[in-house]
């Protein structure tokens, strides 16, 4: 039997109002969780499409299991439902530095909780998402409590305002919380949002109808909610130190949030020097200089008076475009103007880059490559698609039959296009991929590689920023309207692929990569 009608310190019209105000303020802020643990997850795990299919889904299952489990709650139903709010308000709050935490304290070291961060995701979905299920029939309850009326009304009313929250909670998040606040303290302000209204709404409206040990337990609860979460935003910046040494090593010089991505250096030298993006290990001062001229070299024999660079906002692949004589002008195609900056300033990266943005024919423009090609004009001798692994969600669409189809038309009729196109021997399918949908576009191919000859450094899956010492594996695609010909330098290591008997052959049956079907996955 549900509880009788509850004394209010309001109007029965006024406690409506602000019950329906605190549906909207728990929605807003179970949006922002949701799209926290999306946001982090494909930054510390990558692959952004499954980390966002774990999430959601996960989340929708615990919800129903939540909503079941609150009909056992109904009857004491505003106190559970404070319960809930400051129990949601830890978890959520606490949730972005769990993970942070599990990534570089475990990640991919071998201890017997490796990969500790992708247990931490399904565990924080499903505990978020079971006390988010259980917030709406508590609050069913409570604003039948106030004022009886048919049980349609009121679902309507609770999920209008309930969607209202999620949509500002949702616009919050990209706009409001994360350039205010970043994603760690972002969490912990949402969390004290929620654990405040949720105990405001229960002790503040319906405080008469709860005993003196259930108000002083929910006051204790909040109480005690607010002063971690509040102890955890006193410490987060030393807590996100600690974990950026843990992360990239004891050396970071330079840790900056751009607006496109988190960029970190390390090293103060050019042969210690590395360079992360997103946790990702992008340039190491020990071997980048094979895979620039891997990357380089071979698309510059023949006219090569104009340049293009797409990505490459280092300046590395510029430096190896302005060793040979004849260039007349360089276009960098670079989507954050953060890179471009450290690459222009910082001390070690502008040496390792021979500072070449003070090479007047060097010129930048800062845009998103595939929107840049659409409207590019002008023809290119040299179109050098540097950017991150076609394995990376994120740049599927850098890697697909209809880009590749926008930088031909920026092709000079000789012009040549070499792309780097991930590793040959640990990503096989991948590395063929890449070839077909040059191919696809209406190129002729040539595939190679460069590495094998000596160690540099490569990265594990999870913890991309862990160096161990191993062989490189850089693979390429050079390509043009006419059959490209590679011709292979004195004491060079670039290789045709697939030319060793020990490697990797193309893929037989492969098909193009499209906007709309990606195949570079994994």
């Amino acid at each position: 039997m549900l509880e009788s009608s509850v004394r209010l310190p309001v109007s029965p019209r006024a406690g409506r109002f602000l019950v329906l105000a605190g549906v909207f303020v728990c929605a807003a802020c179970g949006l922002v969780y949701e799209l926290e643990l999306v946001a982090l997850a494909a930054y510390l795990i990558g692959d952004s499409v499954t980390q966002a299919s774990v999430v959601l889904s996960v989340m929708v299952f615990a919800m129903g299991i939540g909503s079941l489990l609150a009909k056992r709650l109904r009857r004491r139903a505003s106190f559970w439902f404070g319960v809930v709010e400051a129990a949601l308000a830890l978890v959520g709050g606490c949730s972005a530095m769990a993970l942070y935490a599990a990534f570089a304290w475990t990640g991919d070291r071998g201890e017997v909780w490796a990969g500790g961060s992708r247990y931490l995701l399904v565990a924080f979905s499903l505990a978020i998402g079971v006390l988010i299920g259980a917030e709406v029939p508590l609050l069913m309850v409570l604003i039948q409590r106030i004022r009886r009326q048919d049980a349609g009304g009121a679902v309507a009313d609770l999920f209008a305002a309930d969607y209202v929250g999620a949509l500002v909670g949702g616009l919050a998040f990209p706009f409001l919380l994360l350039p205010m606040f970043g994603q760690l303290t972002g969490a912990l302000f949402t969390g004290a949002v929620n654990a405040f209204a949720g105990g405001a709404l229960v002790l503040g409206l319906f405080g008469r109808d709860l005993t003196a040990r259930g108000r002083w337990s929910l006051l204790a609860a909040n109480v005690t909610v607010l002063a971690l979460l509040a102890s955890a935003a006193v410490h987060v910046d030393e807590f996100e130190r600690a974990a950026r040494r843990a992360v990239y090593g004891d050396d970071v010089r330079v840790a900056v949030q751009t607006g496109v991505q988190e960029v970190v250096l390390t090293g103060g030298r050019r042969r210690t020097l590395d360079l992360f993006i997103d946790g990702r290990l992008r340039i190491s001062g020990r071997d980048e200089d094979r895979y620039h001229r891997g990357l380089v070299r071979p698309a510059m024999r023949g006219p090569h008076a104009r340049v293009l660079v797409l990505g490459g906002g280092d300046g590395l692949a510029a430096r190896e475009v302005l060793r040979h004589p004849g260039v007349r002008r360089v276009d960098i195609v670079e989507l954050d103007a953060g890179v471009v900056d450290l690459a222009r300033h910082d001390p070690a990266l502008s040496e390792l880059n021979g500072h070449a943005y003070r090479d007047r024919r060097v010129r930048v423009v800062h845009a998103e490559a595939f929107r840049w090609l659409r409207s590019a004009r002008g023809r290119y001798d040299v179109v050098i698609s540097d950017l991150p692994d076609p394995g990376i969600t994120a740049s599927t669409k850098l890697y697909s039959q209809e880009f590749y189809g926008l930088a031909t038309r920026v092709l000079a009729p000789r012009g040549r296009l070499t792309v780097h196109a991930g590793p040959v021997a640990s990503r096989p399918r991948s590395f063929w991929t890449v070839e077909a949908t040059l191919r696809a576009a209406g190129l002729k191919t040539v595939p190679y590689r460069v590495g094998g000859r000596g160690p540099g450094f490569a990265a594990g899956p999870d913890r991309t920023s862990q160096a161990v010492r191993a062989p490189r594996d850089w693979g390429f695609v050079l390509a043009s309207r006419a059959r490209p010909v590679l011709r292979r330098a004195a004491g060079s290591d670039v290789v045709r692929a697939g030319a060793r008997s020990a490697e990797p052959t193309r893929v037989p049956g492969l098909t193009a990569s499209t906007l709309v079907h990606p195949r570079y996955a994994n």
